[in-house]
């Protein structure tokens, strides 16, 4: 038969984690972090285009529909406003296409022309891009540039 030992061991240490474990935990997340964010870096410029690209190409559908519905694409600098609002002059106009019109990602109104100087069969829709300049290297467009 066994016997019990009358006295319990006792612990003198605490459940938990000391500093020097904590700090280390710590630095081993710090070096993570310093490895893991800069090849995440370069993803926010690319996602901003991906995101003009996409809003153009959504524009563009909802202008092609106003244009079945008209006749048509809208005139003047008020054009993609006619997509949320109905114009005087649109006779069978079946929107509004838009709930809505965002700015680009950058902060920016997109630019709208009609008729088209690069699409002239159409129109022109484009975002100034990152600088905010027109007629520059970064604008994203629904046409191709030379």
């Amino acid at each position: 038969m066994k016997t019990r030992n009358p006295k319990p061991e006792t612990r003198n240490r605490h459940a938990g984690f000391t500093l020097i474990e904590l700090l280390l935990v710590i630095a081993i997340l710090g070096i993570l972090a310093a490895i893991i964010v800069p090849k995440f870096g370069g993803r926010t410029a690319q996602a901003q285009e991906a995101a003009a690209k996409s809003d153009i190409a959504t524009i563009s559908t909802q202008l092609d529909a106003y244009e079945v519905d008209n006749g048509s694409y809208p005139r003047g600098k008020s054009g993609l406003d006619n997509l949320m609002t109905r114009p005087g002059d649109a006779q069978n106009w079946r929107g509004p296409y838009l709930k809505e019109l965002r700015a680009d990602p950058w902060g920016n109104a997109y630019i709208y022309e009609y008729p088209g100087r690069n699409n002239q069969s159409g129109f022109d829709l484009s975002s100034m891009g990152p600088d905010g300049k027109p007629n520059t290297d970064d604008d994203v467009t629904n046409w191709t540039k030379n």
